[in-house]
């Protein structure tokens, strides 16, 4: 089976490589089923729009642009192998509400083909509440001063208030067309689908099963009901079929125990492989590249993405360093992740390198500027295996090569994505690591062969838990929103040490000697008075039992006082 397909009633005036099946008939076409198309005409997994946009755009010779046209063939299938987005369906009836004045109710249906809905109406002004999502939508109104609930697959609500925007399954005429929304409406009828847009780590979520709200940042930037969260238990409660795609979670969760399902970290990083040599252009979906007529100058090829806002600092500096490039990223909106991601790593390639790493372009106008100045980056491209490690880890893998041998400052990360370096005040830390348990990404760890308490600052979230969890006072701070561009903050740094003490029975080592001394001090005054007992303080777990009960057995008396017996 062939898997790609380049359709085109006109024909294309150079040749493509054979495993591309060029074709000017629908019907050759039409009955095969490909990977890669370029055109909607042409049934493909994937519709690559981007294909044509480099085409007809591109300044590349045609040696390069053929090599090109097949090289945005093969991403578009690594996109297809790697993604994650499973598809789902649900079933929608025919009963829709129609929120409206009476006089927009009568244009509802003098555009409608009649009775093709169980059509309810009510006005704006009753509408109380919304829960559920499209195809089971519960409407709570007011009815003579009494609540009544009605079910219905779909809204149509004119000028909607904010209660009908999170939930999927609502649509307001007046953001297209009354037109636009039944076709909506019946094309959800007869077929609607959706997919997983979110693939979720809870072992490595900074805030599943946490004793307090240490994060939820992904329930906050979330702008529809797809990502909420349940405080009692610390659970993140998802919703697939109200997710808009849009990513914004991913951007903003700290550890990447979110990830992105149609593109996700893998995807980006075999796809930002093929990329070297090339400049960058990260064009979103919602961007309409198809429509988008601007000069490419030599080297820079299409990127493009589903959602707009789930690239971070890890997957935009994995683009920059596999292409040895600045990037380009063509937006109208930039998330908060996304936001904080680019000045951050701005701010790093201006120290380094005297330029920035992503140029943001929110227009066709500063597109046309950003193509004409970006450029490749001398010494900026490197390349590592990204597989099996996770964001963190990526991020500062890629960074430690940035800075090198160098001391480039500090950077302060911000208000949506946050790094930190924990403290420790070595006299008041007991070893007994109950920072290294909360610690899930590995920032914090215990050595066994020196008996240390270590930190890695590179890969540490700030979630804050360590300190929570820290039973000692002055003893655990964190040092939050900074990055050290220095070698020193991408190595362990040992923050507390001990010895081990020795059973005084045994010899047996069982604890830290600061943690026996600790406990030692507190209950010496009340065992004062009973040298076994005071003993037993310095005795690891199998020798404590015994010398209390040799104890009790050679002086029976000291037992029955124990026991109050007279």
């Amino acid at each position: 089976m062939q898997e790609f397909v380049y359709y085109s009633d006109g024909g294309l005036d150079f040749p493509l490589p054979e495993n591309i099946l060029v074709t000017s008939e629908l019907s050759t076409a039409s009955n095969n089923d490909f990977i890669v198309s370029n055109s909607k005409n042409v049934h493909g997994e994937i519709i690559a729009d981007e294909i044509d946009f480099y085409i007809t755009n591109s300044k590349d010779s045609i040696a390069n642009k053929i090599k090109n046209v097949e090289k945005l063939y093969e991403i578009n299938a690594t996109r297809f192998d790697l993604a994650q987005d499973i598809k789902y369906t649900q079933e929608v009836s025919q009963e829709v509400l129609l929120v409206s004045t009476n006089e927009e109710k009568a244009e509802f249906l003098k555009s409608m083909v009649p009775d093709e809905f169980n059509l309810l109406h009510v006005t704006p002004e009753v509408v109380k509440s919304i829960s559920g999502h499209i195809g089971n939508l519960t409407v709570v109104v007011n009815d003579n001063f009494k609540d009544a609930t009605l079910q219905v697959s779909q809204i149509v609500w004119y000028k909607q208030d904010e209660i009908a925007t999170q939930q999927s399954g609502t649509f307001d005429p007046l953001e297209s067309s009354l037109d636009d929304v039944l076709a909506t409406l019946r094309t959800n009828i007869s077929n609607y689908e959706y997919k997983k847009f979110i693939v979720y780590d809870q072992n490595i979520c900074q805030y599943h099963g946490r004793n307090e709200k240490t994060c939820g940042k992904c329930a906050v930037v979330c702008p529809t009901v797809a990502i909420e969260r349940d405080d009692e238990i610390k659970h993140l409660l998802f919703s697939q079929i109200d997710c808009h795609g849009c990513g914004g979670c991913i951007s903003v969760c700290p550890s990447g125990a979110l990830d992105y399902a149609p593109q996700n970290r893998e995807s980006i990083y075999d796809i930002s492989r093929m990329f070297s040599g090339h400049i960058p252009l990260v064009i979103p979906q919602k961007m309409k590249i198809k429509e988008l007529n601007i000069e490419l100058k030599e080297n820079v090829l299409p990127f493009a993405i589903e959602g707009e806002k789930f690239l971070h600092e890890g997957t935009l500096l994995t683009i920059a360093q596999e292409s040895g490039s600045q990037i380009v990223f063509y937006t109208d909106f930039l998330s908060k992740g996304t936001n904080d991601a680019i000045r951050i790593l701005n701010e790093i390639y201006q120290k380094k390198h005297g330029m920035d790493a992503v140029i943001v372009a929110m227009d066709k106008k500063e597109l046309k500027v950003a193509l004409n100045k970006v450029q490749f980056i001398d010494n900026s491209r490197h390349t590592i295996n990204e597989i099996n490690i996770g964001k963190r880890e990526i991020f500062a893998t890629r960074l430690k090569n940035v800075v090198g041998d160098a001391d480039l400052g500090v950077v302060q990360t911000g208000e949506h994505i946050h790094y930190a370096k924990v403290n420790v005040n070595e006299a008041n830390c007991t070893l007994c690591l109950s920072c290294v348990g909360a610690c899930n990404v590995d920032a914090l760890t215990a050595n066994i062969d020196d008996n240390s308490l270590r930190i890695n600052p590179s890969l540490c979230t700030a979630c804050g838990f360590c300190e929570v969890v820290c039973p000692e006072k002055d003893c655990l701070s964190i040092e939050e929103d900074v990055i050290k561009l220095n070698p020193t903050w991408f190595k362990e740094e040992v923050l507390a040490t001990d010895t081990l003490f020795a059973c005084v029975e045994c010899g047996k080592e069982f604890a830290t000697t600061k943690a026996v001394e600790k406990i030692a001090k507190m209950m010496v005054p009340f065992f004062k008075s009973d040298p076994i007992k005071e003993r037993t303080l310095y005795c690891c777990e199998d020798c404590k039992p015994k010398i209390m009960m040799e104890s009790y057995k050679k002086n029976p008396e000291l037992y029955n006082n124990a026991q109050g017996v007279q």
